[in-house]
């Protein structure tokens, strides 16, 4: 077994085209090795048909919010605090926390993960969409379905590190992207990625000077990029380090 072992996530499939094509591309040419996906999204049944074509490795982003200012989905269930005046999720973690009730997190989240079932997946792990809402229900939830939650004290604390690609200046990431791989010690890392197909759709999903701008179309496209490039690869190769999922690297 390599000592330094590499989970490289790609979030938010399930969301819109753009982000399952990249998504794919990136888990069959790329590095990324399992992929958290959005049940309450428009295009998770393309995304759940594409994670059985080709056996993508997939976990429950646990969705309470919807960040974009075109592109708005709503719950699963009919939970009356889930969702902001116009019946979809609130855009912001914050308010998210301030308005949902644990009861209505809890039927929600667990509905989402049906979705999978339904479709005929079986999530690795659990995680949760743009940061932690209401933090009791995901303990609930991955209690229930016996799934770790890796974003939980329990769980989190089993990574040597877990860290973010995306939200870098594209010209900064690829030396970043080094720098990281050289720097990696033994055990088990965890690094996240949102990566996406070039697509004008990007653009669409918010107005000029957005507060989501740079997560729309900027980090997508430059994280794609990242996890295609074959020095990128060669380094990991060449080090000897081990790309693997969640669920391998803990299996013993």
């Amino acid at each position: 077994m390599a000592e330094v072992r590499l989970v490289v996530q790609s979030d938010d499939f399930g969301m819109c085209h753009a982000v399952n094509a990249g998504t794919v591309q990136a888990f069959r040419e790329g590095i990324v090795t399992q992929v958290s996906t959005m049940a309450a999204c428009p295009w998770f049944t393309e995304a759940a048909a594409l994670a059985r074509e080709f056996s993508i490795p997939v976990g429950v982003h646990q969705t309470l919010t919807c960040e974009w200012d075109n592109l708005r989905w709503r719950p699963v269930t009919d939970g009356a605090s889930l969702v902001g005046e116009d019946g979809t999720f609130r855009r912001t973690v914050a308010e998210a926390a301030a308005g949902i009730s644990h009861d209505d997190a809890v039927q929600e989240l667990s509905a989402q993960a049906a979705k999978f079932a339904a479709e005929g997946l079986t999530p690795e792990y659990l995680d949760f969409h743009m940061g932690s809402s209401v933090p009791s229900a995901y303990d609930e939830v991955s209690t229930a379905l016996g799934k770790p939650f890796i974003y939980g004290p329990d769980w989190s604390s089993r990574f040597a590190s877990i860290e973010i690609l995306s939200d870098r200046d594209a010209a900064d990431k690829k030396p970043w992207m080094l720098a990281y791989l050289d720097a990696l010690t033994p055990g088990v890392h965890l690094l996240v990625t949102h990566c996406a197909a070039a697509d004008p759709e990007l653009a669409a999903l918010h107005r000029p000077g957005s507060d989501t701008y740079r997560w729309a179309e900027e980090y997508r496209l430059s994280d794609q990029a990242i996890v295609l490039d074959p020095e990128i690869h060669q380094s990991i190769k060449n080090r000897g380090f081990e790309l693997t999922t969640v669920q391998a690297a803990f299996a013993s």
